[in-house]
């Protein structure tokens, strides 16, 4: 555990507006008592960021579809990168798909596994979401089993289905590439598809089946790629409240209107656009059709994100971290985070004011990242401190 510190000089984000103030560190929360004095003039102290479904860690694990590492070093190279970024708790998106390979059931349960055994020595706070595609039909039994034995609370419906055919028609090579992460050559991969999407008259079944055991379970659950505002409202009525990038408006719009959190990603605000050619992000959040930013494939995004909507004046800067920190702990029911006030987790973003870099990350009251300016500082406190006993 980081020593019991004292932060000074810097503004501290608390509440609305960003003050002149001092925050205190010790056993892991912000307190009232004082410690080790570090002057931070010049840095902002921010909530750190909770990312409710980041994939990035797929190009940890496998940087390349062939060439996957040891589950092990891709989770640590994840954490790692996240600290870096003033992430302190994260879902990794993980997805559980009829396709196979690092998508399929069998690497899912392999992640959560992994998860369970590297959480010890974890700098963030690592949970995952599943990202089920709902026409994996043969696995959903197994499935609730895999819930059930690691405790995971977070899944998410997938239905990727019409993709295969779109691109076997528009993009072959982009399929030929879908089909190598999957482990398959394009005739066998274009065959099981074609075989999945015929029984696509199970799933509605199938869906309703596993929403009613999400909720007995008290897993929370949502959807992805909502497409419209009827989608948004069946996914709802079976309790999947989250609405998690909406294609549309109107999905979007049914969301806000049935009292959804509705999440986008923060890439797609940082770029200006989506990637995808859906939805612009920042329309919605100019419309208040959006909670919460999340770093969806580009863990520096969510920072930027937060930046980008000051600097287009869509709001101020608390209003715009809030959507990476507060407002992701208020949709996930994690009270103990996401403010600066004592009794709260010790999760801090250190930023520097004039070049907006993140340059220390404490998670849980431990220092899971510093550079620059913060780390010199922290060591000439400490070095201080030690001088002063030495002295005694």
């Amino acid at each position: 555990m980081t020593p019991h510190l004292t932060l000074t000089g810097a503004r501290v984000l608390q509440g609305d507006d960003l003050r002149d103030g001092v925050l205190s560190i010790d056993q892991g929360q912000i307190t009232d008592t004082a410690g080790l004095t570090v002057d931070l003039r010049g840095y902002d102290l921010l909530p750190g960021i909770i990312d409710l479904h980041g994939d990035a860690f797929e190009r940890h694990i496998a940087p390349r579809p062939a060439a996957p590492f040891p589950l092990i070093d891709g989770l640590r190279g994840t954490d790692r990168d996240m600290a870096t970024h003033g992430v302190t708790t994260a879902f990794l998106a993980q997805s559980w798909s009829w396709e196979g390979g690092l998508r399929g059931a069998d690497y899912a349960e392999t992640v959560m596994a992994g998860l369970a055994a590297y959480r010890s020595e974890a700098l963030c706070d690592l949970h995952l979401q599943i990202r089920y595609e709902t026409f994996a039909l043969d696995t959903a039994d197994r499935l609730l089993a895999a819930l059930h034995k690691h405790g995971t609370g977070y899944v998410v419906f997938n239905n990727h289905m019409n993709e295969p055919a779109f691109l076997a028609q528009h993009n072959p090579a982009a399929l030929a590439s879908w089909a190598l992460r999957a482990g398959y050559n394009m005739p066998d991969f274009v065959a099981l598809a074609d075989g999945v999407a015929a029984r696509s008259a199970e799933v509605p079944t199938s869906v309703a089946r596993l929403a009613r055991a999400f909720r007995a379970m008290g897993v929370r659950s949502g959807s992805h790629d909502d497409t419209d505002a009827a989608t948004r409202h069946r996914f709802a009525a079976l309790g999947a409240d989250i609405c998690e990038f909406p294609t549309t408006v109107a999905a979007a719009q049914a969301a806000r209107d049935l009292g959804n959190p509705v999440l986008m990603g923060a890439p797609n605000v940082a770029r200006g656009g989506s990637q995808s050619g859906n939805i612009a992000a920042i329309d919605l959040i100019r419309a208040g059709l959006c909670d919460a930013l999340v770093s969806d494939y580009h863990y520096p995004a969510l920072g930027a994100a937060a930046f980008r909507l000051v600097d287009d004046g869509v709001m101020g800067l608390a209003q715009a971290w809030a959507m990476i920190s507060t407002a992701p702990a208020r949709i996930m029911g994690l009270t103990d985070r996401g403010t600066l006030v004592p009794g709260q987790r010790a999760d801090v973003a250190i930023v520097n004011r004039a070049t907006r870099r993140i340059e220390g990350t404490i998670a849980g009251g431990r220092i899971a990242y510093l550079s620059g300016a913060v780390a010199a500082r922290m060591i000439d406190a400490s070095a201080v401190t030690l001088d002063k006993r030495r002295s005694a």
